[in-house]
């Protein structure tokens, strides 16, 4: 079967639509900033992910809390941690896996968040 310019020009068409569609929003999502607060009887905790990519598949990941222990219902003096994470990402299910633990860090562009477990971030930037 002889190809003509018109099926030419609809199979081009047809290729470049379903390659629009398999572009993968959510690495081009990854890179940024997300926040998280929490609280309860015992502390109150602000977490910073800073999420970098790094070669091929590979994130860096930075997270940044500060926080205070309550005791006896009096806030502590605020602290701090940091931790330095490496991340795979799969593209198959498009989330990170850290690396040396094995969270599960999943994506949600559409409400510009992430979760780690149940801990929900929202991206700032």
């Amino acid at each position: 079967m002889e190809m003509t310019t018109q099926h030419a020009t609809i199979f081009a068409v047809a290729v470049l639509w379903m390659t629009a569609c398999t572009t993968d929003k959510t690495r081009q999502f990854i890179p940024g900033t997300y926040v998280n607060s929490a609280g309860g009887e015992y502390s109150v905790a602000d977490d910073t992910l800073v999420i970098e990519p790094a070669e091929s598949n590979n994130y860096v990941i930075d997270r940044k809390t500060g926080f205070n222990i309550i005791r006896d219902g009096k806030k502590g003096k605020r602290e701090y941690e940091t931790e330095k994470w490496q991340a795979i990402y799969d593209e198959a299910t498009r989330s990170l896996t850290e690396t040396r633990l094995g969270k599960s860090i999943t994506f949600y562009p559409s409400s510009n968040s992430l979760r780690v477990g149940t801990r929900e971030y929202n991206k700032i930037n």
